[in-house]
């Protein structure tokens, strides 16, 4: 059975759930440099669009964070 790389992870992630943000790639996939993977992805074909989300974080303080989806 093949190993799955990082960025195979991501488009799975991306075809099941339909975005991925940092937070959700480390929890779940302990990939600690999404935008990174992300780059090699766009550079490889894949058409992915990055949101930049606002939100508050466990303290009620503003907080801002990139969303990737497939296009």
């Amino acid at each position: 059975m093949k190993t799955l790389t990082q960025k195979d992870r991501i488009i799975r992630h991306l075809n099941d759930k339909g975005s991925i943000t940092a937070l959700e790639a480390m929890k779940e996939y302990g990939i600690m440099r999404l935008t990174s993977r992300i780059c090699e992805l766009k550079d490889e074909g894949y058409n992915i669009r990055s949101e930049f989300v606002s939100s508050k974080n466990r303290y009620n303080e503003p907080v801002s964070f990139s969303k990737y989806s497939l296009v």
